[in-house]
């Protein structure tokens, strides 16, 4: 529709100024806005305004002459007006929001689908936590954003791929199995004092008791490095097994758990250090080895190679990312917590210097969750090993309601996430509030049913003129709206986009419910109101399946 607006401005404008078949690029970025206020119409343009410098008249003198050329052949308009300085406002003719829903109805589970990626292969990496603690209520934040873009972007027509790299080399993995290590010699009865720089919390005792119900005290005879080597994998591994577990009951499938090691064994990092030397972009300096990126916009160069001869995580990463494009993606999506912005520049710097463009790097930083129990703050420190799992949340608020709750924020804002809140089952609850809408349009079908009425999805021109209500009027306006919703969702990748938008559609289906009767007296206007209201049903539930949440028939 906005489109179509734009077309018949574009052409007025042209006929007003006598700029002939002057092409759009050639005129003034044309901005269309849907009204905020019903008297205001459906859609208003600035356009006199952006025009009023170059042709050295009034935006309103200019407004006029737009309107004097203005041509509707379609009979899409019933009235325009002018308003305040010059803006055009346009009103759109009931009847030609009606084909919206049978495009809904048709479509289905494809309402709101574009093929802006064309099949641009699209690599998401996001959680990535490393395995030497069970996620978190962080985690799960970037692990609905992650999954929801990846999602969004499928819908969009790009082939994506969601992948988990797992940290399972370095000093952290060591430390791991040092501090299940010494967790196992206590139970033993050794008096171990437990250094600060190890993993506190019961999670590390636990994994300790297991390792004595399979082994009892035999690591005890071992060489120490032997026993905290084996602590480390079994921990590693147990741990992961958790991580796994957690994010399929989440929803989150991978289609790739890439090993850190592997970058190590199959000899990526010290080639990619040995191309970057030939580039001469790679220095040794105080027994070190370093990468310039400060060549690459970084705000100083980073080391790849410490004094020991040992290799950075940044060497390790540096080999990780190129080898995404290897494997051939075109655009490479991080998903990472807001306090790694600082490694961003020397990401960056290290995929121009392998060749590629920045532009094919994109980073999505995902903010803290501040998690309340009935507005109060939950006290965690992750130090003390005292958090909140996100195994915790799922079993206690369910998946969809940490799901949505997760994405109702943009992800580049602090999140107050509300346990009290997110087992409510009223319109106070978000998730609650839309997927209600969903489960009562499944009853009134069914009771639709009841009443003869077996076709809901099935078009009746007839019955559908009967819509006149201004509630219905912006119920189909509002769902006009979802593919540009989808398209700006994947543009930008904010899912959050997404979930403001179930939540205003599903407010106006109740100020339309509230106020009138789906199921009448009238056969025809009960076929024509259980049409429209099914093509809300079918909208929430293509939304919720991006985000990941489901849409129940009952609740």
């Amino acid at each position: 529709m906005k489109q179509k607006i734009r077309n018949l401005i574009l052409q007025a404008a042209k006929e007003a100024f006598q700029k002939g078949d002057l092409p759009a690029s050639q005129f003034p970025c044309v901005e269309i806005e849907e009204s905020k206020i019903a008297l205001h119409g459906d859609f208003s343009t600035n356009i006199s305004m952006v025009m009023a410098a170059t042709q050295k008249m009034s935006p309103r003198k200019i407004a006029e002459l737009i309107l004097k050329h203005m041509h509707d052949p379609d009979g899409l308009l019933s009235k325009i007006e002018i308003a305040g300085p010059g803006f055009i406002n346009f009103f759109i003719k009931p009847s030609f929001w009606y084909p919206f829903l049978r495009e809904i109805h048709e479509t289905n589970l494809a309402y709101g689908a574009t093929d802006i990626g064309q099949g641009e292969k699209v690599l998401i990496e996001f959680v990535s936590a490393n395995p030497t603690g069970p996620l978190h209520v962080g985690h799960g934040r970037g692990a609905a954003v992650g999954d929801s873009v990846a999602n969004i972007l499928s819908f969009c027509g790009y082939d994506v791929k969601r992948e988990y790299y797992i940290n399972d080399s370095g000093r952290q993995i060591n430390t791991l199995g040092r501090s299940v290590f010494l967790r196992y010699k206590e139970l033993f009865g050794q008096n171990i004092e437990f250094p600060q720089d190890c993993y506190q919390g019961d999670y590390i005792v636990d994994l300790a008791v297991k390792i004595r119900e399979d082994l009892n005290g035999d690591l005890l005879s071992r060489c120490e490095d032997d026993a905290i080597a084996y602590c480390a994998r079994f921990a590693a591994e147990n741990i992961l097994n958790g991580i796994q577990a957690d994010l399929e009951s989440f929803g989150v499938h991978f289609d790739q758990w890439y090993c850190e090691q592997s970058l190590y064994d199959s000899g990526k990092v010290d080639q990619v250090i040995e191309n970057f030397s030939k580039k001469n972009i790679i220095y040794k300096k105080d027994g070190a080895i370093w990468f310039k990126t400060t060549e690459y916009g970084d705000e100083k160069d980073r080391v790849v190679v410490r004094t020991n001869g040992q290799t950075t995580y940044f060497a390790s990463d540096i080999a990780y990312h190129q080898d995404k494009f290897e494997r051939g993606f075109n655009r490479v999506i991080d998903v990472w917590g807001a306090d790694h912005h600082g490694y961003i520049p020397r990401m960056a710097a290290s995929i121009a210097a392998a060749g590629y463009h920045v532009n094919q790097f994109h980073v999505i930083l995902v903010q803290l969750v501040n998690l309340l129990r009935g507005g109060e703050p939950v006290a965690m420190s992750t130090r003390a090993g005292e958090f909140v799992t996100l195994e915790n949340v799922i079993s206690e608020v369910g998946s969809d309601a940490a799901r949505f709750l997760f994405l109702t924020r943009h992800y580049d804002s602090p999140l107050d996430f509300d346990l009290e809140l997110a087992k409510k089952k009223t319109n106070d609850n978000p998730v609650f509030y839309v997927q209600y809408v969903h489960a009562r349009i499944a009853s009134i079908a069914a009771k639709g049913l009841e009443k003869g009425i077996q076709d809901v999805s099935c078009w009746n021109e007839a019955a559908v003129a009967m819509l006149k209500e201004p509630e219905e009027i912006q119920l189909i306006k509002n769902m006009a709206r979802y593919p540009e919703i989808i398209r700006q969702s994947a543009e930008f990748m904010e899912p959050h986009r997404i979930t403001f938008y179930l939540m205003n559609l599903a407010a106006s289906f109740h100020a339309y419910y509230n106020k009138h009767r789906v199921l009448t007296d009238e056969y025809l206007l009960t076929h024509a109101r259980l049409y429209l209201v099914s093509a809300v049903k079918k909208v929430i539930r293509n939304g919720l399946t991006l985000l990941g949440v489901s849409a129940p028939e009952r609740m």
